[in-house]
This record gives C-alpha cells, sequence and structure tokens, in this order.
C-alpha cells in the first residue's frame, strides 16, 4: 500500500510499558509488577493512548508465562482504565546469569530463555479476556546483548492461535520482522480465519530482523494490502525519528519503555506516560489528533 503524507486520519497510539527482556537494571522506571503496571497504563490512557501492550514479570522481574500474573496483570488494567488490553504472544525472553564457567571454575556470562510454543498457546486463557493479541509473522534468531535464542514462529502454531484467537472474540495485531513475513502472514489468510482488513506491526531495529532505515521502513509499507492498518515499532535509538516518519505516512505509532529506554541521549525516560506525552504533542502539530479507545476499537474491527 502507498503512504499518505497528507493524511489528517485519527493515529492510533499504543504503549508498550513493560517489555520482552529489559528489567529494572537497565532502567529502574520500568513497570513490574501488576499493580505499577496498571498505574503506568492508566497514565498512558490519561496521556492519550489507546492500547496497552503488555508482558508480565516474575517477582525476580524476569519474563513468565504464568497465566496467575497475567490475570491479575489485566484485571488491575481494567479495573482503572478503558485502555485496550493487547498481550503479547511471544511472551518474552529471561536473562539466566552465570550461564558460563571459567577455567578457574567462576561463573560468568549470560544466555536467555524463551517460553515454548505450548506456554505461548496458554496465554488464550488470561481472565479477563483482553481485546486483543499479537502474532510474530516468521522465525528468526532473537539476539540480544544478553545471548540468543530462537524465536520459533511456525505457521501451524500461527494458524492454531488465529483461530482460537478468534473464537474468544479477540483481535489481532501481526508482528513483521522482515518483508518476508508478510508472505506468511498473507499464506496465512488462506489457511485459517485470519481476517482482512489486517492490521500489521511494523518492528525495525531488533537484532536477527529487519534494521531500522527509511528504506526499510517504505519498502514494508508497500507490500502491505491495501486496506490494511499498520504501526510502526522502533527499537533503540532511531525510535524517536521513526516513529515521526511512520505518522507523516499516515500510519500509527507505539511507544514506550519496550521500545525505549532513553527520552533523550543520557536521560533515562521517567514514565512511559512521558513518551506518550511526546508523542501526542508530535502527532497534534502534524494535524493528527490521538485515536480514543472507542474510535481505535472501531478503526480496528475490535468488540466495544
Amino acid at each position: 500500500m502507498k503512504p499518505n503524507l497528507l493524511s489528517d486520519k485519527k493515529v492510533i497510539i499504543t504503549a508498550a510499558i513493560t517489555g520482552g527482556i529489559q528489567g529494572k537494571w537497565a532502567n529502574p522506571c520500568i513497570p513490574i509488577s501488576p499493580e505499577e503496571q496498571a498505574q503506568d497504563a492508566l497514565e498512558c490512557y490519561n496521556a492519550g493512548a489507546a492500547i496497552c501492550h503488555l508482558h508480565v514479570r516474575r517477582e525476580d522481574g524476569q519474563n513468565t508465562p504464568d497465566l496467575k500474573v497475567y490475570n491479575k496483570a489485566v484485571s488491575l488494567i481494567k479495573e482503572k482504565s478503558p485502555i485496550i488490553t493487547q498481550i503479547g504472544n511471544g511472551v518474552g525472553a529471561w536473562v539466566e546469569w552465570g550461564t558460563k564457567v571459567s577455567s578457574k571454575g567462576k561463573k560468568y556470562g549470560t544466555s536467555i530463555r524463551m517460553a515454548t510454543l505450548e506456554e505461548r498457546l496458554n496465554l488464550l486463557n488470561i481472565e479477563p479476556v483482553p481485546e486483543m493479541y499479537t502474532i510474530n509473522a516468521g522465525t528468526f534468531e532473537f539476539r540480544t546483548r544478553y545471548g540468543s535464542h530462537l524465536f520459533d514462529n511456525p505457521m501451524d502454531f500461527n494458524r492454531k492461535f488465529v483461530n482460537r484467537c478468534y473464537k474468544r472474540g479477540c483481535g489481532i495485531e501481526i508482528e513483521v520482522y522482515d518483508s518476508g513475513h508478510i508472505i506468511n502472514i498473507l499464506d496465512l489468510v488462506d489457511v485459517s480465519s485470519l481476517k482482512t482488513p489486517l492490521h500489521f506491526s511494523l518492528v525495525l531495529g531488533i537484532n536477527g530482523g529487519a534494521p531500522a532505515t527509511l528504506n526499510n521502513l517504505t519498502h514494508l509499507v508497500d507490500q502491505l494490502p491495501e486496506g490494511s492498518t499498520w504501526q510502526v515499532v522502533t527499537v533503540g535509538r532511531f525510535n524517536l525519528r521513526l516513529t515521526t516518519i511512520a505518522m507523516c505516512m499516515g500510519g500509527n505509532i507505539r511507544t514506550g519503555l519496550e521500545d525505549t529506554l532513553h527520552y533523550r541521549k543520557g536521560e533515562l525516560v521517567k514514565n512511559n506516560a512521558q513518551l506518550v506525552a511526546r508523542m501526542v504533542r508530535l502527532a497534534k502539530e502534524l494535524g493528527r489528533e490521538p485515536a480514543t479507545v472507542d474510535e481505535t476499537k472501531e478503526m480496528l474491527g475490535l468488540k466495544s
């Protein structure tokens, strides 16, 4: 599809409040407990976000597929605000410390682990029911400073997840990490109940996926089927610039501590609402008002 540089359509702002790997050791303001996440989600909603993208953590701050934690977090978020809850079906990675042993017997180094496909399918049993889930459009090596792990997203798994997701009445966001993943999704439309129009999340800057460049963003947008909605997810130091460019192209956006730990060079983010408020200001300067929760549900075909 073609970008619309003159779009005045309302922009959907998603707040990815916690993330899939970094903990308070990277930024002490990352919300970890369900109580912290619910408060952050409320503040993001008040700042202008319509969707809260969610990963949850164990008491030690590491990611977990534990339904008890998800249930508590989603329940508390819904109690505090009407923001749309969106569950990342990758769960996230957890870091294991001291995984290597030196010749002197001293432990050092790190590695990462990720949830199994079975644990990820089990996310479809979260109560209360979230409005949305994500699927990941292809398999690739997820590489981080802590180690690497195969992020497995086979077609059959995605087919099962999509079909069960719709049975629960939930919407789907499709996370794409390179252009070949878009072809996977078009094939998935043919073998599952994946409904069009599709809602894409174009993820740039993950090691193992497409780098965060303008050429990659425009190429991915060009591959999307007409009538789709899309947002950009840019990780790291290119976050602000490519997110702003996406808004200029008529896309939706995601911000939050999952995607950037710094507000600007050398300055840590104070809270997720700070990032949302910045994107609201920029959106309004570009002539695009933030979409409300009800408007977002209508735009994405979600249940009211």
